[in-house]
């Protein structure tokens, strides 16, 4: 009890030093963007966006993110970051100065808990080229980045497909392995050691991650070599390079470790629980299983969701009490371990009002509070607006792809349509007169073309009947197959299931589309007569309206709806009292297409004798006027699909973009209303096929209780549909035109840096047991403190030693004279230097002997060639800086 007690005062003690410190929070930004800082001596120090990416395994970092809303406020995200030899009382701080940095934005942050190599999927997306784990900590002082800072040696351990992480290991081959890439970084040097059971996915992404170093933290200076391990005789100058570093390389390296987690989940079902103290107890009281309901969360509480035991979810309601507020993340942790979950356990703290995405899919239903729709509809919690879906303009649908995602409309629908039926397994055309007919018994191909951008699209829609046999249904899918293939894969196949027609079903047969629920259209066949039949009439307008058929009850019947209820002798357009001018002007013109006979219009509570008879006797309905609610709003997830691990698994990737679509995979995007299947051009068909099964189960088990009927969309790389590009922010539609592959990425380092400069002249390298300088010291990498060589290995007492130069210059430089050239031999000016100490220096700061018109006179043929070698392209990427630096060598100064 005492050492608990002297905990709580320390705490508390700690605490109130912080709110002392007025100044705690004066360098955060409200603009959208990064920010990170590390705990440093009770101070909120921050980091560089150079040494963005790198963690120091000793430290607890804090990470905000705010990003931009589309039309509306921002929102931000806090992490902190637990790294995996930090200390108690470190963590301790980082989790105070979250919740101080909560309260310091309003309240409205979403806090989340990050442990080193369990980071969530909103984290990793931070850091689309990875995360560097390095060794030490900076309990010594924060020390600022030094960007064009060279004295560097470490090897780096690449792993991860879409999560790249890297760690720092012993610089020994005893650290490679067969299966997994590694960077070995000497400063100006970079040389990425593939093995040769990794993968081209994993390549690249090592290959983005040693740009991303020689970028961010050399200025764009350092050298870059790929060696592949299966086939190191092609690159014999880097093995030289590798070998004079590591030594000689082993006969046999260790075999290839699995990228694969461990999954720590418990298979229980998501659960709802209110947490409190009692007397100082905690106390752990269940509210509700899946599926969860909104309204279980009260405002004067807090509560945990529990995700299944791989997330713990923290929900502050607005009226709860401030200690309960500050304390929500403790309680997490005191769950998880009242649980006996992994300390791994990601954990997730947010306030009313400001939930994230992946709380919100967990609930059956969700309204935010003056949430918009579309172009600007407001929703309101107890009364959903109706979308509008008047006319489309087809050039504003084709010129902002995000409306066409959210009204899920191509175009307006006045492309051409061709349909078909399976008739004895094979397609039986249908005649145009009876488009928009379908029976419950049949299966249909629909073919919609449309042109965008002049170039002719298609999507292929296979409507499955409720009461069609399961051969015929095998024959729709095998229809599909044939059809798509003589468009050249071009068409995206939409599987529609009776009754969840998707809305540009709805809009291409212009108001007129019936579903019978049984019976067959095909010619020749006679459906069984009924002595009355009952149609749902629903929609607003040509674009958005349909008929079903239901049931012959009054139970069918709603208030909010138009219904047709047609017999021998008369049919009756019966008005329920929720519906509006809109909705009874579709049910008069579509009564016109199901009905020959004469209407009769009925409104609710005023129907004759005759009508309930038809119905077979008065009963209840559903009665209740409520405003029609609309598909509850639900941020789009992304999924890659993939066994590239050799094991079917689908990981999801948070904050995604267009470069998060993989070609070697199938990816899933969930929009709520549906599911696309995006099918990238080097995947697996068996990818393919598990994605979709997949697919199924995934709505199958959602625990927010999906319709398992939602349709599944098949989008082709290359021919995705506005629909689908819309989700995405600045689609890029000629990124599959090439250029971005692991072959393609390594070639143009291969033109652009002169991977041969790289070689190693063994005789001229000068190794030391110490770094530059003498002393035992060490190199200040981003990010961190002055970190020390590693024991016995060998270091480079000049980074300028791996680019051998001659004792004395051998050639006269560009521009220059015969003369110049024998001036500067026989001055004796026989030295080169860096050449930092020549470009941008005034007379008086150059080095002793340099004749200061003459500069260029004193760079290296490495330095020199360098700018010859610099393609036009890899010139214009360089930042301004480095432009004017190789400027200045060609002579410029």
């Amino acid at each position: 009890m005492e050492a608990k007690s002297e905990r709580r005062s320390e705490r508390s003690k700690f605490s109130r030093m912080m709110n002392e410190n007025n100044n705690a929070f004066k360098n955060v930004r409200r603009k959208p963007g990064l920010q990170i800082w590390t705990v440093n001596k009770m101070q909120m120090d921050p980091v560089p966006p150079q040494a963005f990416g790198n963690f120091f395994e000793g430290d607890c970092y804090i990470v905000l993110y705010i990003s931009e809303n589309k039309g509306s406020r921002q929102s931000a995200d806090i992490h902190y970051w637990v790294g995996r030899t930090s200390s108690q009382d470190e963590q301790g701080a980082a989790a105070i100065y979250v919740t101080q940095l909560d309260e310091y934005l309003g309240g409205s942050p979403v806090q989340y808990r990050e442990v080193q190599g369990y980071e969530s999927p909103r984290f990793r997306s931070y850091f689309k080229n990875g995360l560097i784990y390095k060794k030490g900590g900076v309990a010594s002082g924060f020390n600022h980045v030094e960007t064009n800072a060279y004295n560097v040696l470490r090897l780096l351990h690449v792993k991860g497909r879409k999560d790249v992480t890297a760690t720092e290991v012993e610089v020994s081959w005893s650290s490679f392995n067969k299966g997994d890439i590694f960077l070995l970084d000497i400063g100006k040097a970079i040389v990425q050691w593939n093995g040769p059971q990794s993968n081209r996915r994993e390549k690249l992404k090592a290959v983005l991650l040693a740009q991303d170093i020689r970028d961010r933290e050399r200025g764009g200076r350092a050298q870059i070599g790929v060696v592949e391990g299966g086939d190191e005789r092609s690159s014999p100058e880097l093995m030289k390079f590798l070998t004079t570093v590591l030594g000689p390389k082993p006969a046999q390296l260790k075999e290839a470790t699995s990228d694969d987690v461990p999954d720590s989940a418990q298979k229980n079902s998501v659960r709802l629980y209110h947490v409190y103290d009692n007397s100082g107890n905690l106390v752990i009281q269940e509210v509700a299983k899946q599926p969860l309901t909104q309204d279980l969360l009260k405002s004067s509480d807090c509560f945990i969701l529990d995700n299944k035991g791989s997330s713990v979810m923290v929900w502050k309601g607005k009226k709860a009490s401030k200690e309960e507020r500050q304390g929500a993340m403790n309680r997490a942790l005191s769950y998880i371990k009242a649980k006996k979950y992994p300390a791994s356990t990601t954990v997730e703290v947010m306030a009313e009002g400001a939930e994230s995405a992946i709380f919100k899919h967990l609930f059956k239903s969700w309204t935010d509070r003056d949430q918009t729709q579309g172009l600007g509809t407001t929703h309101n919690v107890g009364k959903i607006a109706k979308v509008d879906d008047g006319k489309f303009d087809v050039m504003e649908l084709h010129a902002r792809p995000e409306l066409a995602a959210q009204y899920r409309m191509v175009d307006d629908a006045s492309g051409d349509v061709k349909v078909w039926c399976i008739e004895n397994l094979e397609l039986a055309e249908i005649d145009p007169k009876t488009y928009g007919q379908f029976y419950g018994g049949d299966c249909y191909l629909v073919l919609y073309s449309y042109k965008r951008a002049g170039q002719q699209q298609y999507i292929l829609y296979m409507w499955q009947g409720r009461h069609a046999t399961s051969d015929e249904i095998a024959a729709s899918a095998f229809q599909a197959v044939n059809i798509d293939n003589k468009y050249n894969g071009a068409p995206v196949q939409v599987r529609v299931v009776m009754g969840k027609e998707p809305r540009h079903f709805l809009a291409i047969f212009k108001g007129k589309l019936i579903i019978f629920e049984g019976g067959t259209g095909r010619p020749g066949v006679v459906n069984p007569a009924k002595d009355a039949r009952l149609f749902q009439v629903r929609g607003t307008n040509e674009l958005n309206t349909k008929a079903t058929e239901v049931v012959a009850r009054a139970a069918s019947l709603s208030s909010n709806d138009v219904f047709l209820l047609k017999t021998d002798n008369i049919s009756y357009l019966w008005y329920g009292k929720g519906c509006n001018g809109d909705e009874r002007e579709m049910g008069k013109a579509m009564s016109d297409v199901l009905s020959r006979h004469e209407k009769r219009v009925v409104m609710e509570g005023q129907e004759p004798a005759e009508f309930w008879i038809a119905l077979g006797g008065k009963g209840s309905y559903a009665s209740d006027r409520r405003f029609e609610r609309e598909e509850p709003l639900h941020s789009p997830r992304l999924f890659e699909c993939s066994n590239q691990t050799g094991r079917f698994k689908i990981t999801e990737v948070d904050d995604f973009a267009q470069c998060d679509l993989d070609e070697d995979d199938v990816m899933l995007l969930d929009t709520w209303e549906e599911l696309f299947l995006w099918i990238g051009n080097s995947s697996y068909e068996y990818e393919t096929k598990e994605a979709l099964n997949s697919a199924r189960d995934y709505l199958r088990t959602h625990p927010a209780g999906r319709d398992p009927d939602t349709p599944i969309v098949f989008v082709k790389q290359g021919y995705e549909p506005p629909t689908f590009t819309g989700w995405f922010n600045a689609w890029d539609p000629h990124k599959w035109s090439g250029g971005n592959s692991y072959e393609e990425m390594k070639n143009k380092l291969s033109d652009s840096t002169s991977i041969s400069q790289i070689t190693l002249d063994l005789k001229n390298t000068k190794l030391n047991k110490t770094p530059a300088g003498g002393g035992g010291g060490g190199y200040r990498a981003p990010g961190g403190p002055l970190t020390s060589p590693p024991p016995n290995k060998a270091y480079f007492q000049d980074e300028t030693d791996f680019f051998p130069r001659p004792s004395s210059p051998t050639r006269p430089q560009s521009g220059m004279s015969s003369s110049s050239a024998s001036s500067l031999s026989s001055s004796g000016a026989g030295k080169f230097f860096d050449p930092e100490l020549l470009v941008n220096k005034t007379p008086d700061e150059l080095p002793e002997g340099v004749d200061p018109t003459q500069k260029e006179d004193y760079l290296s043929d490495l330095d020199f060639e360098n700018l010859l070698s610099t393609t036009r392209a890899d010139f214009q990427r360089l930042p301004k800086w480095r432009q004017n630096d190789l400027k200045k060598k060609a002579g410029i100064f």
